[in-house]
């Protein structure tokens, strides 16, 4: 599962500033396509700021949830959208 971690945590941080991806798509482009919930587990207990964690939303265009907050990260989506 480590190497599926760090998969996950290298698409995410190369996910440009005003740009999202969706659970499904992080773990697809890690390898495994419908490990879309690991992923989320995976994002739920990363606290390194060097990875944009909440540039992956859901694919209902949904926010998701974030360690740090839902409405945090709502905040930091659309201060990226305005820029």
């Amino acid at each position: 599962m480590k190497g599926f971690r760090e998969k996950v945590l290298r698409v995410v941080a190369k996910i440009p500033k005003g740009k999202v991806l969706t659970y499904k798509q992080v773990a697809k482009s890690a390898g495994r396509s419908k490990a879309y919930r690991a992923v989320g587990n995976i994002l739920n207990k990363n606290y390194d700021p060097r990875i944009p964690c909440y540039r992956v939303i859901r694919s209902d265009g949904k926010a998701g949830g974030y360690n740090r907050g839902q409405e945090e990260k709502e905040r930091k989506l659309k201060a990226e959208e305005e820029k």
